[in-house]
């Protein structure tokens, strides 16, 4: 096998870019955030957060009062089926960037700010690790795409756990890469301390384990029994040239296994106070609980969904659905090119070793095959193959009928940045094949006659310029130009509607409305009403909430964003303006406001290209 080039260390430029990056995607978050409303989980957040808050104060006040047993119970007793890492980030951004600093306008945003860093954080290391892998191109389009995906656009606004365990997930896959890669003690111990910090983080950091001990098994079998066989029936040459490389990476990889089985555990513990009594009992209870979640209603294709058997199709056809079509297609051509690359000439070897002689057409082909193929450069990262698992593991959930559907795209999200990893790479060749088309058009063509010079498309002052086209900027300029253009229109048009928004390939929102797919969910839409209601709700009027939780309410409120006179009330019957935010189990919820306000027709419809979302009704018997 030939041997691949020492990595190179980090290019300043690079780490340039990836803090560019970081800092244009964050802007954007915070400039978009105005009009997002907050859904219902960052309500019981908001509330979490408070209360750890109040604790992290009394620590610097009291510590040893702060750190009794009782006193650390009654803080992180609230909302303790979730890890504590994001919440302890967002209550300490409240307490230090606005309480002290007041460096936000709104105090929604606050708390929002860890999840939009850790974000824009995402985006960086999608560069990075693009850039690393394969190169500048391929790192700056995979970074770009990862951004521009409509529904994790619209998470990695949210103070909830979602787009960070996306970042976190994929940075303890960056280290056991690098730790691979690079060898040595320091990427062992990061990979260990971000599995940590990925299992504080949310409970679907569970699947790290699993994508790491197949990678490292698939790395040991490879050096062990498919790179020598390929060297031993390759011509000398290629002996010659895999020989040197001793099999390394399955003993770095077991290095890094460790720090997780150690560290990560260690860091998870020391950074959830409620864990640190009666330790093993809550484990149990936090594993209970999300192992036996309860059922939400979720409608697909038409059907609502509550309780198992959950459709299979549910996780495929809702990303085709929601991720970019160019990001898919460039997805599907990065991973095919992978596996033809990494598989086609193992498998090519194999069947040439193990056919016999003379032994048919197919078998023919097989040692034609592999005696025209070049073995693949040594990659001590397995790199495509992790990016690969690392999406199968994601996936892999959603082959049970039993897994619950109620969290939309979310819970799938940390495949993305590997989805767009693939993406990158293939956008990267197709750079490559056009400038070597514009090399080849750039060559006189040598040919009999005038005829022949005639026809010549390239020579002289154009030749030279289609040479210069080929080398510098302007070939990917215009391909990324083009590639991420649709992406990006579909992510800003949809905003801030994104969880209603479906790709062209079911006819955008209209058409995923009328195949059934679900519209929206959370209650976070009501942020696109309020100036609405603060027009129309009269003086010290009521609103019935809906499914906007309480706490999302009162921080619009607290915002400045909704009069401070308009309150919200948890029934229909006596208020002036009751909320329906559309799903297919809560059409109820509608009927009820009929009955009380003695209309059918919503006084204001609110939603995405013509498709009703958030429905406000206005009582006409008052």
């Amino acid at each position: 096998m030939r041997q691949a080039a020492r990595p190179a260390p980090l290019a300043l430029a690079d780490g340039a870019i990836a803090l560019a990056f970081a800092a244009t995607y964050v802007s954007l978050l915070l400039a978009t955030a105005g009009d997002l409303g907050y859904a219902r989980d960052e309500g019981f957040y908001f509330f979490a957060a408070s209360r750890y808050g109040a604790w992290f104060q009394a620590l610097l006040e009291a510590p040893r009062a702060a750190l009794a047993p009782g006193v650390i119970d009654a803080a992180w007793s609230v909302n303790h089926e979730h890890p504590g890492l994001i919440k302890s980030l967002f209550a300490l951004s409240n307490l230090v960037l606005q309480k002290r600093l007041g460096l936000f306008a709104m105090e929604g945003t606050s708390y929002r700010f860890p999840a939009m860093v850790l974000s824009g954080a995402g985006v960086a290391l999608v560069y990075l690790w693009g850039t690393q892998a394969r190169d500048r191109i391929a790192g700056a389009s995979a970074a770009a795409l990862f951004a521009m995906m409509p529904r994790y656009f619209y998470h990695a606004h949210l103070a909830c756990f979602d787009a960070p365990i996306v970042t976190v997930w994929a940075v303890c896959a960056y280290a056991y890469w690098r730790s691979l890669r690079d060898g040595g003690a320091l990427w062992p111990v990061l990979t260990g301390v971000a599995f940590g910090l990925a299992l504080d983080t949310k409970h679907n950091s569970w699947f790290l384990p699993i994508v790491c001990v197949a990678h490292a098994i698939a790395v040991e079998l490879t050096e062990r029994i498919v790179a020598p066989a390929a060297a031993a029936e390759g011509p000398p040459r290629e002996a010659a040239a895999a020989a040197p490389a001793p099999p390394r990476g399955g003993r770095r990889a077991l290095a890094a296994l460790a720090a997780m089985a150690t560290i990560g555990p260690l860091v998870f513990y020391a950074l959830w106070p409620w864990i640190w009594r009666d330790t093993l009992p809550r484990l149990r209870e936090y594993a209970s609980f999300h192992l036996n979640h309860e059922y939400y209603n979720m409608e697909f294709l038409g059907r609502n969904y509550w309780t198992p058997p959950m459709p299979r199709a549910y996780a495929p056809v809702m990303t085709a659905a929601t991720v970019p079509v160019v990001t898919l297609c460039l997805f599907a051509a990065g991973l095919c090119a992978s596996a033809r690359a990494r598989l086609l000439y193992p498998l090519a070897r194999a069947a040439a070793r193990l056919a016999p002689a003379g032994g048919g057409r197919a078998l023919a082909a097989a040692r034609a095959l592999a005696a025209r193929l070049r073995p693949p450069a040594r990659d001590p990262g397995g790199t495509a193959l992790l990016w690969f698992l690392a999406i199968a593991a994601v996936y892999g959930a959603w082959l049970s009928p039993s897994t619950p559907i109620f969290g939309g795209t979310k819970h799938w999200m940390t495949a993305y940045p590997f989805v767009a990893l693939f993406a990158g790479a293939a956008f990267s060749a197709a750079v490559r094949r056009a400038r070597l088309a514009l090399r080849a058009l750039a060559r006189p063509r040598r040919g009999a006659g005038a005829r022949a010079d005639l026809a010549a498309p390239a020579g002289g002052a154009r030749g030279s310029a289609l040479a210069r086209a080929a080398r510098g900027p302007l070939v990917p300029a215009l391909l990324g130009a083009a590639v991420i253009a649709a992406p990006v229109a579909e992510t800003l048009h949809a905003h801030p509607w994104a969880l209603s928004s479906y790709t062209p390939l079911v006819g955008g929102a209209p058409g995923a409305a009328t195949l059934g797919l679900n519209r929206s969910f959370w209650g976070y839409t009501t942020g696109a009403v309020v100036a609405y209601l603060n027009e129309h709700v009269p003086p010290r009027g009521t609103v019935y909430i809906h499914d906007t939780a309480g706490q999302a309410w009162d921080m619009l409120l607290r915002d400045g964003r909704l009069r401070k006179d308009i309150r919200g009330v948890g029934a229909v019957a006596g208020a002036d303006f009751a909320l329906y935010h559309h799903e297919k189990h809560m059409l109820g919820q509608a009927y009820q406001a009929w009955v009380a306000f003695g209309t059918t027709s919503p006084d204001h419809i609110a939603g995405l290209d013509g498709v009703p979302v958030l429905l406000v009704y206005r009582n006409t018997m008052r």
